[in-house]
């Protein structure tokens, strides 16, 4: 067994939170402590009124932090420092382990002393779309790897491809490397790992840890996710530059309509390239943020708070 925690913000929290907690509560590896990082206090007040939250789940530790203040990379970094185990574990709110053996899985690359993060296999949630559905294996295959700073040469930016999501984290590393980028849109957990492999480290993706998540996004929710993406490419160049990511979602395309025809749908094809335009677009544009109306870019963006 390994000393662990788990951490994981929160904001509007739904049932499926109370779902997640249980599925930790029932590990095989036990998580020390449970932290969670809530986006303001009132959502969490009025989601836990009645029940008996604090009886129930003993091991967690709530903090709680204003939505203006919220920042991918700087709220995790707030909720690690609550930690003091050799290992955590970083989560969403909307992920919900897959059977009990989740950390237990995610935790054996680790006997690699070279590995200083693993992250999980991203399964469909129920009621995802075919096209979400497919995404989900495409990007989160059944077969585990282990990935360097060489891989970059044939993988790309695959190569340091990883999620918080689901993702596991050498603490000892984490702290070397000074955690999570402060002031981040997006991607605070990718710019972390390519740090992670330009310092000599590897990178675990281990499909035998399994977690069900999955988004039915809009075309117009895909455009501003993928502006988000496009503008922290931009403002990180020294982590995406010259490693093009456009290579990657064409052949996600041709993938998906091989993946719709074979299933016998060939009409999603149509929504197929409508949501891939709608991605594109958003990348295309958040990549030239700089170039765009300040208002324009706060509107385009889904991460509204980083403007302020």
């Amino acid at each position: 067994m390994m000393d662990v925690d788990v951490i994981i913000p929160v904001y509007k929290p739904a049932e499926k939170l109370l779902h997640l907690l249980d599925m930790l509560k029932e590990q095989t590896q036990p998580a020390n402590s449970i932290i969670l990082i809530n986006t303001e206090k009132q959502y969490f007040d009025e989601f836990t009124q009645g029940t008996d939250f604090n009886n129930k789940y003993q091991n967690v530790l709530v903090r709680h932090v204003a939505k203006e203040d919220f920042d991918h990379g700087t709220t995790r970094n707030y909720g690690v420092s609550f930690s003091e185990t050799p290992y955590f574990v970083m989560m969403t709110d909307d992920a919900v382990p897959a059977d009990h053996r989740l950390l237990e899985n995610l935790l054996k690359p680790f006997e690699n002393e070279r590995v200083g993060m693993s992250y999980a296999r991203q399964a469909p949630a129920e009621g995802c779309g075919e096209l979400e559905s497919y995404t989900r294996c495409f990007n989160y295959p059944e077969s585990s790897c282990i990935k360097s700073a060489e891989n970059m040469k044939d993988m790309g930016l695959k190569a340091f491809f990883a999620s918080n999501v689901c993702a596991a984290y050498r603490r000892d590393i984490f702290d070397e490397l000074k955690g999570f980028t402060d002031h981040t849109i997006f991607n605070e957990d990718m710019i972390y790992a390519r740090g992670l492999l330009d310092a000599g480290y590897l990178i675990a993706y281990e499909a035998e840890a399994v977690v069900a998540h999955s988004h039915n996004y809009s075309a117009f929710m895909q455009f501003r996710r993928n502006f988000d993406l496009g503008v922290s490419h931009a403002l990180h160049p020294e982590v995406f530059a010259g490693l093009p990511a456009e290579s990657e979602g064409i052949r996600l395309v041709k993938k998906s309509c091989a993946y719709v025809i074979k299933l016998g749908k060939p009409w999603l094809i149509a929504k197929l390239f409508w949501q891939s335009g709608f991605k594109y677009l958003g990348y295309f544009l958040g990549k030239r943020y700089r170039s765009l109306p300040a208002g324009v870019v706060k509107a385009f963006s889904m991460n509204r708070e980083y403007w302020k």
